[in-house]
Parts: structure tokens; sequence; C-alpha cells
């Protein structure tokens, strides 16, 4: 068992103290060696006590890259010594028993991806940049996967996951909306970045959308859903306006119809009419083209006639995908190897390779027929199971599950979103799927605890 509460408080206490005193010897003396030290008792402590904390801190500076948001953290190395101490806990829980593994349908069919992945990369065209790309993310994203289905059991965890994962939103969505308004790190001159200058990922407007989109169906979850509290609601409201604004600022078609399907999710549960949704999402698409400035683009914008060439770039790479899946029907081309494999399977070379800007088409090609097929298979279960949660969360209205039900309707959302913007954007192989599988797979132990729902 667990230590209790009150034990496990006065240790947190002791830990911040410790790390409060060394970060103010680091503030008079700025050196490495003392940052790394001022957060080794937080670590250590949460190593021993909270590994669903340390976990979700992980999942925090690695997917939103807080790090390069904040250049400031970057030689705190702060995301190595989370995933060193999150590795360490998740033993250190295991063995000790503190960590209750189950597996499910969900899990079992991910591990056949996980699999096909695996294989794909030791038969890789590049084995080297499919190594790379399998051991310095992917391997972590299977192993957090996992770790949220398994650590992530009680209404207290759902909140603090969905009030991380908003203000983390927040954060990158105000430096975004900041870099626009200073007119730093802007692509073509109107599509806002963060951190392009020091080679981050959020260096591309496709990527910066991405990371944006997911924290989107949190905060209207909380804003939309009863009985969170109202700062829950305030902080979701905030959310909303703010990771929206920023998704616009990018002027990634992807994020914008993003936006549209993680709303029509929420829309759908709200308006009894279906013409009349129909009507608002239409407008509504056409609304956040005219603000985004799509049209102004120098790429893809209204000055190119007929398919624009941010267009035809997307469907010469989806046909190249295609080509290497043809050719690769088992394994593919391999894990990030698509770029490596434009110039040979392109039936139009233009003098550069090009990405392939499709979810679907990137996991066709790098894992091949068979992989993609798996792949499709995991989707249509996972949105199962964050449906069944939803409904039968609804039959539970009261304030004791309301956290559950957060998340289960921005699981659905969330998949909603990366169904649709996945066809623009680049998202098989990164945290977004994978964290909302974990969570979805979490959220339905949780209700098959739940007793019978009171008869009508």
């Amino acid at each position: 068992m667990m230590p209790d509460s009150t034990s496990s408080s006065r240790q947190f206490a002791v830990a911040a103290t410790v790390s409060v005193l060394l970060g103010l010897i680091w503030w008079k003396l700025p050196h490495p060696v003392l940052a790394g030290a001022g957060l080794l008792p937080l670590l250590l402590v949460l190593t021993l006590r909270a590994p669903f904390l340390l976990m979700l801190g992980f999942v925090i500076f690695s997917f939103f890259r807080i790090h390069e948001v904040f250049p400031q953290l970057y030689p705190l190395r702060i995301p190595q010594l989370l995933a060193a101490g999150t590795l360490a806990s998740l033993a250190f829980n295991w063995f000790a028993g503190h960590i209750k593994p189950f597996w499910s349908r969900e899990l079992w069919i991910f591990a056949t991806f996980f699999m096909l992945v695996t294989i794909g990369v030791f038969v890789a065209t590049n084995r080297a940049e499919a190594m790379g790309s399998y051991t310095g993310t992917y391997i972590k994203i299977a192993i957090i996967l996992i770790a949220f289905a398994w650590l992530c059991t009680t209404s207290r965890h759902f909140a603090v996951s969905a009030v991380s994962i908003v203000i983390a939103g927040l954060c990158v969505g105000v430096v975004a909306l900041s870099n626009k308004a200073a007119g730093i790190g802007l692509v073509e001159g109107t599509r806002v970045t963060i951190g392009r200058d020091i080679g981050s990922m959020l260096g591309d407007p496709n990527d910066l959308a991405l990371v944006l989109l997911f924290p989107a169906s949190f905060a209207l979850a909380m804003l939309l859903t009863k009985h969170t509290g109202k700062l829950a609601s305030l902080l979701g409201l905030i959310g909303v306006i703010t990771v929206f604004s920023a998704i616009i600022a990018t002027q990634s078609r992807g994020g914008l119809l993003g936006i549209c399907a993680v709303s029509g999710v929420f829309g759908y549960r709200k308006i009894k009419s279906k013409l009349l949704l129909g009507v608002i999402g239409a407008m509504a698409l056409m609304v956040l083209f005219v603000l985004a400035g799509v049209s102004d683009r120098a790429s893809g914008g209204a000055h190119e006639e007929g398919i624009d060439e941010s267009a035809m770039g997307r469907i010469h790479a989806w046909n190249a995908a295609f080509n290497m899946a043809l050719a690769h029907p088992v394994s593919g081309v391999g894990l990030n190897n698509f770029l490596s494999n434009y110039f040979q399977y392109s039936d139009f070379w233009d003098g550069q390779n090009h990405a392939v800007h499709s979810t679907w088409f990137g996991v066709m090609a790098e894992t091949g027929l068979l992989g993609f097929m798996v792949f499709v298979v995991m989707i249509i279960m996972v949105v199962r199971l964050a449906l069944l949660s939803v409904l039968q969360l609804d039959k539970h209205p009261g304030r004791e599950h309301v956290w559950a039900s957060v998340l289960a309707q921005a699981t659905l959302s969330g998949l909603a979103g990366f169904m649709i913007s996945g066809t623009f954007l680049t998202m098989g192989f990164t945290w977004p799927l994978y964290i909302l599988m974990g969570l979805a797979v979490a959220v339905d132990r949780y209700c098959q605890r739940l007793p019978a729902p009171p008869l009508p």
C-alpha cells in the first residue's frame, strides 16, 4: 500500500523547502549543477510517492516543449531529469506493488501496432534515422501510454490532468500570440511560430497548430461541463479563447479543421437540430478561414490559381506515400523515413523533398498497408471506447464523477480533432493520439467500477 497522505505531504513540504533554498543559491550563483541539485529533492520524493505527477510533468514538458517555449529553462535539462525520474518511479512502484497493471483489447491492438513499427525499424531503408526516432521519441510515447492507463485512476488524477494540459496550452498560446504581435519568427511573413531560431519543433506553424489543438478539447470540456466549479470554468474559457486565437494565428488549415471538429462534438451533444448544427459548422469554418487570413498566405493563398501550390505539394507527397506502401506492404519504409525516400517514390520532382502532411498517408508509407490497417482498427476501437465512456458517465451526472466526464468528453472530441486535422497534419507517431488512448483506457477502467445507474 502507498504511504499515508500526511507522511507524503510532510515529505513534499521538506523537499520543496530544500529546492527553494537551492534555487535561491542558484539565483545568486547561476550554475547548471546547482539548478539540477535544486530539482533533485522534489524528483526523489515524486519518484517514491507520486509516480503519476512525475509522469504528467514529463508529458507536459516533452509534448508542449515548455523548455523551448521559455528558453530560460533549456539549460536545466528538465525533460531529461523528468524522463529519468519517471522511468525510475515506474520501476520502483511496479516492484513495490503500488501499480496494479492490467491489459485491455485497446492495449493489445496498440501492442500489435507497436510490434509492427518495431519490426519496420530494423528493416527500414534508413535504419539510423528510424532507430533515432524510435529510441528518441516513440518508445517513450509507448511507455507513457501504458503508464497513463495504469496510473490515472481517480477523479483527482483526472482533474490534475485536465487542468495541467489546459495551463500548458495557455503557456504555448500566450507566447504564440506574443510572437505574432511582435512579428517574431513569422513564416511566410504571416504565420506564427515559437522557437524557430533555436530549431524547436514549434518552429513549424503546422506542428505548433497540432500542439495547440490538443488542449482545446480539454478547455472546452472544462467550460461546458456542469459542476466543475467557477475557477475551472473560467480557466476553460480563457483556454478556449487563447488556444483558438493562437491556432488561427498559425494559419494552418489542418488546425482550423481541427477546431471545427473538436467544437462539433460538443455542438452535437448540445444542439438538438443537426441541420442547424451543420449550418453553424459551415459558417464557422468560413469565418475561421477569413479570420486566419489563409487567402493571404504566401503558399496556398487566394493568389494561386486552380489547385494551389501547397495543395499540389500534398497531393504529390500522398502519391509518393502510396507508392512506398505498395513497394513495402508489410513493413513500410520505416519510422521517420518518408523524407529520405521521397525522391525515389515520387512521380513529380521539383528539386526538394516534401513532408507528407497527412497522418493517414504517413502511417501508410512508414508501416506499410498492414500497419495502416492495424492503425485504423486501433483508432476505431479507441473512439468506440471513448464514446461508451461518455454515454455511461451521462447516466452519473453528479459532482463525484464530473472530472471523469470532463476527460471522457475531452478524449472523444480530441480524437475527432485528430481524425479530421490528421488529413493535413502529421500526427501518427506524435504524442496526442497516444495520450488520448491512455486516457480513454483509464476512464473506461474507472467506468467499470461505477455502480449501475438508477432506474428512471
